[in-house]
């Protein structure tokens, strides 16, 4: 069509081909006139096109008048190749295809050629794929880029999901500040955001007070005092140092803020801002200069009466703070039991008449802590619960439980606290391996437990750290397989075994498939594993290994996919209880039966329990512990096989004296 004397078409496929060509030069080397070095790696380009979509790259070809041989270069050190070069693709196609492990890396090179909307469809991806696992890291790398929209996101989640955030590894690592605030009498702590803006003030005047780091704040627990006025003092006015209606150090604030006692005089105001920056571990490190010194609330919880559970930005750093009120400045919750054997025994005779007066369907006896990621094992028939974390932090107690008294007792504690670790018998002592102590990377170290020395011993350490690994005694050898990265992210497929008499660590065949938090069980000389996660995706594959030729072989697979479940041998057959499916904690059990390779459902459990323990007692299966999406059990409950039913009640043990 010719209107007014000039041909007018449209090429509908011109751009399109265009590009693909423009594209093809640029992987060539054609014609490009830009060279971008990025960590060693060399990427040719076009300056026309990057110019186009990067208003860095715009700034920086302006500025440079006189490329050498006529070619600009520019390089970044910061920068990973993939991830640039995915952002080449997209300025030739306006397609964005990164692989998920590969989004935030793009993201930050977004950031730095200023891509804004490429940086708004990452940030927009990683909100799509955010779970309880990743919301952590997700907020940490929000907090490194500046982004403020991000964070808000994420914020937000956290708030709905704090409880469920809480039973994860990255949340066990955080920095912790515990609080005890003592009550007044007939008083009780105020709402969530109001009581944690006056604690966050308060850490902040205690920092610039004593001109101290944060994280010597965090060596002891702090005391509090919580007046009838509504206004929150520190501990000192327990000791009679300073009375509510008193003038205090820097005078009365109202209700809104805290008052605390000057332990100090103030520091100059030059002083004053370098106390903001916290040495150590708690650093800010990478953080973004805008959230530098950052104070903020997050979320919280109140997970009992006067206890509280709470996530806030302290000083720029991400913490998790405790806090619990009572009435009474001489009762601490924080109290470490009693381990003497002659308050065992005092327990034990006190539990034992209690009984004598119960009903018949008596509720079985709950630990003294609520315990998740524990280690269990059978021992001279009773069940040893270790470690393990809650809310708070991870424990290095150990109970010990008697089916017959229906009590626990205390034996002597590990050497060192730990979590997410599985613990197996081995020639008569327990052996501990690997895990979590919440504040640093996996450990590597182990130990074991005489029951005649009643004391923990250590052994030699794993050639690699290892978290939520699996462990299991086989043909008089102790095995660890599997296993978090040091990231925690990925699976591993390393299997190693101890030789308890040269005390020696030997290489095995790798699993088939990476895992961690998977459950490790011997059966008739096998050494089965079963379950755990590749990376965060749960596994309903079984793999069984052969000492004799060093062999893994897949068997039938779980009828559920779960990481974090407990497996315990009875009657030749293994019980898989409990668990996370990714997005709940279950209460399913099933049980494997080797002659058939097939798996099959049982009676579910009366509690979800993710990360629990299990042990055949006296011939009765028992679950002990765990998380049940919302709280930290310290509970107990048996399988009766001829009802195939569970019950926290103590019938099955009576029904087996």
């Amino acid at each position: 069509m010719t209107p007014n004397g000039y041909l007018i078409f449209e090429d509908d496929s011109f751009l399109d081909s265009t590009v693909a060509k423009m594209n093809a030069l640029r992987k060539s080397g054609q014609f490009c006139d830009v060279r971008l070095q990025v960590c060693g790696h060399e990427l040719m380009a076009h300056r026309a096109v990057l110019a186009c979509c990067s208003p860095y790259l715009f700034e920086v070809f302006n500025g440079d008048s006189e490329p050498v041989g006529g070619v600009s270069l520019v390089k970044f050190d910061d920068l990973t190749p993939e991830a640039v070069e995915i952002l080449l693709n997209y300025a030739y196609t306006a397609q964005l295809k990164a692989d998920t492990s590969l989004v935030r890396d793009v993201y930050s090179a977004a950031k730095k050629l200023k891509m804004e909307r490429v940086k708004q469809i990452c940030g927009d991806y990683l909100l799509s794929k955010m779970d309880s696992q990743s919301a952590i890291p997700y907020r940490d790398f929000a907090s490194s880029m500046g982004d403020g929209r991000l964070l808000g996101k994420i914020d937000g989640y956290i708030q709905e999901h704090l409880l469920e955030l809480s039973e994860q590894e990255h949340f066990l690592k955080l920095p912790r500040l515990k609080l005890e605030v003592v009550l007044e009498d007939n008083l009780t702590l105020p709402s969530n955001g109001k009581l944690y803006s006056k604690v966050i003030n308060w850490v902040q005047r205690s920092l610039w007070e004593s001109g101290e780091p944060l994280e010597r704040l965090m060596e002891e627990v702090q005391t509090l005092y919580y007046s009838a006025d509504h206004k929150l003092h520190d501990g000192n006015l327990l000791e009679g140092q300073v009375q509510p209606s008193e003038g205090l150090g820097c005078g009365g604030v109202d209700d809104e803020h805290i008052q605390f006692v000057q332990k100090k005089a103030p520091r100059e105001s030059v002083q004053r801002q370098t106390s903001n920056s916290s040495n150590g571990s708690l650093s800010p490190g990478s953080t973004g200069q805008h959230f530098r010194h950052e104070w903020k609330y997050i979320a919280s919880e109140k997970t009992s009466s006067n206890t509280y559970l709470c996530l806030a930005v302290l000083n720029g750093v991400l913490c998790v703070v405790f806090l619990h009120g009572r009435a009474s400045p001489h009762c601490s919750p924080y109290a470490t039991p009693c381990l003497t054997k002659s308050l065992s025994l005092e327990n034990q005779l006190s539990q034992g008449a209690e009984k004598e007066d119960r009903l018949e369907e008596r509720l079985l006896t709950r630990m003294h802590y609520a315990r998740s990621g524990l280690g269990t094992a059978e021992l001279n028939g009773r069940l040893i619960a270790a470690g393990g974390y809650n809310r708070e932090e991870c424990l290095r107690t150990v109970e010990c439980y008697d089916p017959k008294k229906d009590c626990w007792t205390f034996i002597a504690p590990m050497r060192t606290p730990r979590a997410r670790f599985q613990m197996a018998v081995l020639m008569g002592q327990l052996y501990v391996m690997g895990g979590s102590n919440g504040h640093s990377d996996e450990l590597s170290c182990g130990e074991t437990y005489d029951p005649r020395a009643d004391e923990w011993t250590q052994v030699p350490e794993l050639r690699t750290n290892r978290c939520n690994a699996g462990v299991c005694a086989l043909n008089n050898k102790l095995f660890v397989v599997g296993g978090s990265d040091p990231c925690g992210q990925k699976g591993l497929k390393n299997c190693d075994a101890f030789d308890p008499v040269a005390k020696t660590w030997n290489n095995c065949a790798p699993l088939n498939i990476r895992r961690h938090q998977a459950a490790a069980c011997e059966l008739d000389g096998f050494m089965y594993v079963i379950g755990g996660a590749e990376s965060w995706n749960c596994l309903n594959s079984v793999e069984r290994y052969n000492p004799e030729n060093n062999t893994w072989t897949l068997v039938a697979p779980m009828n559920v996919a779960r990481r974090g479940a407990a497996v315990t041998v009875h009657n030749g057959k293994l019980f898989v209880v409990g668990g996370f499916d990714g997005t709940h904690a279950l209460h399913c059990v099933e049980v494997y039966d080797p002659a058939r390779n097939e798996w099959k459902m049982l009676g579910s459990m009366t509690s979800a329990r993710s990360n629990a323990g299990v042990a055949v007692l006296g011939g009765v299966v028992c679950a002990v512990g765990g998380f049940d999406g919302n709280d930290f059990l310290n509970t107990v409950e048996a399988y009766e096989s001829l009802s195939n039913e569970w019950s926290p009640c103590g019938e099955a043990f009576k029904q087996e004296d």
